[in-house]
């Protein structure tokens, strides 16, 4: 694969700012956003002129997991972030410093902004020691969700990120003042792996950990190592799961409770659905309530083993199978990842909620395209992976779609290897509308999908608001920075 040229990032970055819709850019100066403290996070909200104005700082940061102390990268010093609240309509600006020893940026994902300019740039650099201020506007309709933000430096994303780069972006909407969820306990699990060396570094990844994606055997729960949070008798917990990893799926699974889905990627589904387990890919994002109806007690929320396919039994830091290296062994066993206490009792127990908010039917598309997900190695092991036989090339557009259109997307993994992608479009979220056939049995919306080994899924995408160059890629993200990832382009 041809190495990607940093100064090609930087100059298609400044060639887009003219063209990005940006009119929230003449905004006033207005003071910062000030911080809160709810439940040992930091978190940001905005201010009385509907602004979230917000100084974020990436650095190196010694940071505690479990037992250990590790050299990692933070925003503000903390793992994760800080927490990002805003509603529909609410301005956004953020001071971004690097003080990493290299480029990075911020990737706001979910988010359905401009894609250009200032807003949600993937090709904008940030070099190090400098400062850039990140400006946009969400949509008056946009939904309410759980979103994240974390580096999108092309070719460094795997690395900024499994050091520990990421932070939770919420918007505040009509999900959250339907009563029975405004009753519940708000809970956030940021859920990241890690792996350190007996020297509290990140060790450098072998061969196999960036074909299979880097994993850690230390895995924390937003920042820390097998935490509880309680929940009251006859309660409701509403559990906002994001998955942060680099390459880690979680599936996940709470003793004697069932969990009921309430909202996936880009927000809520129509109805609560029980489900005995919930997997995610990485970057996808799921919101759940527990019903606190069991003997008031202690329960294990446990990561369950999966098995994501593609060289089981070779060394390296990841999970499956016995992997063997320098930093030592990792299992697939069941993980305690935290734990659920019954805490006090409600007089009256909280009923679910039966109505959410309805999905949009989207029109029929106007053209269906393919998109084949595969692996290809070169002379001296050198791996690439590709979208339809092509790594990524800025050069290159991909597809170009208008404004206004919907369009159906089949991912196709055909990697013979057997192993599993994460697919995810910056933009434009899109509604599953089947697997290998299959009808999806929630057609809800999302911005990141699982795609298993010879699975084509069909996706429904609409293109609205925003023209210019935006990308699509694997999240796993060893995947993104070795070529899987194209350009889409869109137009007026």
């Amino acid at each position: 694969m041809n190495s990607i040229n940093r100064r090609r990032f930087l100059s298609l970055s400044a060639g887009a700012t003219g063209s990005v819709l940006l009119t929230q850019c003449s905004w006033a100066s207005t003071s910062m956003s000030l911080p809160q403290k709810t439940n040992g996070a930091e978190v940001f909200t905005t201010n009385s002129n509907g602004l979230l104005d917000v100084a974020l700082e990436a650095r190196p940061s010694l940071i505690q997991l479990g037992q250990q102390q590790g050299n990692l990268l933070t925003y503000n010093g903390l793992i994760p972030g800080p927490r990002l609240e805003a509603k529909a309509g609410d301005s956004v600006r953020i001071r971004f410093t690097n003080k990493l020893s290299q480029a990075s940026n911020l990737h706001y994902h979910g988010l359905h902004i401009p894609p250009t300019g200032k807003a949600d740039n993937a090709f904008l650099a940030v070099p190090s020691g400098e400062t850039e201020t990140y400006e946009f506007t969400l949509p008056k309709n946009h939904p309410a969700g759980t979103f994240f933000y974390h580096p999108h430096m092309h070719e460094m994303v795997a690395e900024q990120v499994f050091a520990g780069l990421g932070g939770i972006f919420i918007v505040r909407g009509a999900l959250d003042e339907i009563p029975e969820i405004l009753a519940a306990k708000e809970e956030f699990l940021f859920l990241k792996d890690f792996a350190l060396d007996a020297n509290g570094k990140i060790p450098v990844p072998n061969h196999m950990d960036v074909m299979r994606g880097r994993e850690g055997s230390i895995l924390t729960v937003n920042g820390q190592v097998n935490p509880t949070f309680s929940l009251a008798s006859g309660g409701l917990l509403r559990f906002r799961m994001i998955n942060a990893s680099t390459s880690r799926f979680y599936r996940l699974s709470l003793e004697d409770h069932p969990f009921y889905l309430i909202a996936t990627d880009g927000g809520a589904i129509a109805e609560p659905v029980e489900l005995k387990e919930i997997l995610l890919s990485p970057g996808e994002r799921a919101e759940v309530l527990v019903r606190g109806d069991r003997n008031p007690k202690q329960y294990r929320l446990l990561n369950l083993p999966y098995d994501r396919g593609g060289f089981a039994m070779m060394g390296g830091m990841n999970n499956g199978g016995m992997m063997m290296g320098n930093r030592g062994t990792v299992d697939s066993t069941t993980q305690v990842i935290a734990k659920i206490a019954y805490k006090d009792e409600l007089a009256k127990p909280l009923p679910l909620p039966q109505k959410l908010i309805p999905v949009e039917v989207l029109p029929q598309p106007i053209a269906t395209r393919r998109i084949e997900m595969s692996m290809s190695m070169g002379m001296g092991m050198q791996m690439a992976f590709l979208f339809n036989g092509k790594p990524f090339d800025m050069n290159r557009v991909d597809a170009v779609v208008k404004l206004g259109t919907t369009e159906d997307w089949e991912i196709a993994n055909v990697d013979t290897d057997g192993m599993e992608h994460s697919f995810h479009l910056h933009t434009n979220p899109f509604q599953v509308i089947d697997r290998n056939g299959k009808p999806d049995p929630y057609q809800a919306w999302e911005d990141t999908l699982r795609v298993r080994a010879k699975e084509t899924v069909r996706i429904r995408i609409p293109f609205r608001d925003f023209v210019g160059k935006t990308v699509y890629h694997c999240h796993v993200l060893d995947h993104e920075d070795l070529g899987m990832m194209g350009l889409v382009e869109m137009q007026a």
